[in-house]
């Protein structure tokens, strides 16, 4: 059944081959940097939230797992919700000052931004 999924092969032209076989195109797996060597930008956000108020970790360098176990650390850390995802972790307020302590003891390049 999974290799039927017809919804991965949206857009793709019919071939009259009976030979054919399509075949889906992967990304190669980012490389996840040593946190040395990733220079994050700790910044607030108020845009399309209704005027909440959260706090934006941008630069991040790496696999999504990496990325997310990431978030989970500084959710758990902070004691706030939010999400990591499209290579931005998103926290509930504003916590650029603790976020950003919290990523220098980490060994991260954290600016604090806006």
């Amino acid at each position: 059944m999974a290799e039927n999924d017809w919804k991965k092969r949206l857009g793709v032209v019919y071939s009259t081959n009976p030979d054919f076989s399509y075949t889906e195109e992967c990304s190669p797996e980012v490389q996840t940097l040593e946190p040395s060597k990733q220079r994050l930008i700790v910044g607030i956000d108020r845009r399309a939230r209704a005027g909440k108020q959260v706090t934006l970790i941008k630069g991040f360098v790496g696999s999504d797992e990496d990325l997310a176990a990431l978030g989970k650390t500084l959710k758990v850390k902070c004691g706030v919700g939010g999400t990591a995802k499209d290579g931005e972790i998103t926290l509930q307020g504003d916590l650029r000052d603790k976020v950003v302590a919290l990523l220098e003891n980490m060994g991260y390049k954290a600016k604090r931004g806006n």
